[in-house]
């Protein structure tokens, strides 16, 4: 089971499908589930990841069968609405629907009205917190700000400027408490590891405006990449659903720049260039799919909204662990033990990073002194941080 004892939030509004286990086959019925899909299911980022835990449940259930669509988007689908999908998945005998993006809470909720009899979770939204679901829709989303933690750890033992540089998809809640987790991971490495002095160290972020790039409407994210190496940052963070971070990173390698990339979502980002790599925090959909499935098909389905995190005993336990994070290749040794006993601190709860003092971006207090950051205040966190360059909103 993941443990909830010690996590940076506290697990007052935690909901969780229960305990791990091998899953059992589905007796003599079969059970299709539809997934939504905001990119491509190769996207090597945040669709694939979803797309292999879809797979995991094929493999582990008996009986099971997913069918999805992928690239719903503006862009790929103009003009093709959430309820509207869903209506072609549920025709295809569909008994539960994920939709796999922020962007299609409204969707999602207008299509669970519309097919009550169908169950239905949305990753990454509220609805569940703020009374908006109805009854046959849930919440799930993984605790990624451990995995972006650890990668800012990374990148702040790697940074040879001291400038660090984070490349964001859109401005909201998620975005920027996955931003801010990242900051403080590479500021605790520059400054209570590394011991220099917090003034020399500089953590940028830059927004595209979409989980990935749309030619025409947002910001080209090969270009913010360019521009942050230009502009002297050696390690660039990536939080949107692709690689561009990593691919710019390896060519800038092979003409004599010594700076690194650490890609986003999916479990094997780094294979497109492994020497650019500082590492991927990843996840990992497969056990609590499991969870999801098993309950449509048993009719034990309770409506919950889900925070899924780490299996401290092995982050990267396929079969337990929401969260993980791979090691680059790039990383030295010495690098990977310091960030081994980063992990566990994180784990054991000697080290809570979400721990004031901390101020907003504004000079406002986060948190005072003394005082810990709840899942409410994370998960809706309203601006980047005191020491964070770029737009908060």
């Amino acid at each position: 089971m993941i443990s909830k004892a010690r996590t940076i939030l506290a697990p007052a509004i935690i909901a969780v499908w229960g305990a791990w286990s091998t899953p059992a086959a589905l007796a003599d019925n079969s059970l299709t589930f539809g997934l939504l899909m905001v990119g491509p299911y190769n996207d090597h980022g945040w669709s694939q990841a979803h797309y292999e835990g879809g797979r995991y449940v094929e493999e582990q259930i008996p009986g099971s069968k997913m069918i999805y669509i992928d690239k719903v988007n503006p862009a790929d689908r103009a003009g093709v609405t959430v309820p509207m999908v869903v209506d072609d998945l549920v025709d295809k005998g569909a008994s539960l629907i994920i939709g796999n993006s922020d962007d299609m809470k409204d969707g999602i909720r207008e299509a669970a009205t519309q097919h009550p009899d169908v169950k239905f979770v949305h990753i990454s939204g509220d609805d569940v917190l703020t009374g908006k679901a109805p009854a046959n829709l849930s919440n799930l989303m993984g605790r990624m700000e451990y995995g972006k933690m650890m990668a800012g750890f990374i990148a702040g033992l790697a940074t040879r400027t001291g400038k660090v540089a984070y490349l964001g998809p859109l401005i909201n809640e998620e975005t920027r408490r996955l931003a801010v987790a990242a900051y403080l991971g590479a500021r605790h490495a520059w400054t209570q590891v590394r011991g220099n002095a917090a003034e020399d160290f500089r953590f940028k972020v830059s927004w595209i405006g979409f989980w990935f790039n749309i030619p025409g409407v947002t910001a080209d994210p090969t270009q913010v990449v360019r521009n942050f190496y230009d502009t002297g940052h050696d390690v660039v963070l990536s939080g949107i659903d692709t690689t561009e971070a990593l691919i710019v990173a390896s060519q800038r390698r092979q003409e004599g720049q010594d700076v690194y990339a650490l890609p986003y979502d999916y479990v094997g980002s780094c294979e497109s260039a492994p020497q650019a790599c500082l590492g991927v925090p990843y996840f990992n959909w497969g056990p609590d799919y499991v969870n999801l499935v098993k309950a449509v098909a048993e009719g034990s389905w309770v409506q919950s909204w889900t925070w899924s995190g780490p299996d401290w005993r092995d982050i990267n336990d396929k079969h337990t662990s929401a969260i993980g994070f791979v090691v680059g290749d790039a990383v030295q040794a010495e690098a990977r033990g310091k960030l081994d006993k980063f992990i566990a601190q994180l784990g054991n709860g000697e080290l809570n990073l979400f721990s004031g003092p901390l101020n907003y971006q504004d000079g406002s207090v986060f948190l005072k002194a003394g005082e810990t950051a709840t899942d409410r205040q994370i998960w809706y966190l309203e601006q980047l941080l005191e020491g964070m360059e770029g737009p908060s909103r």
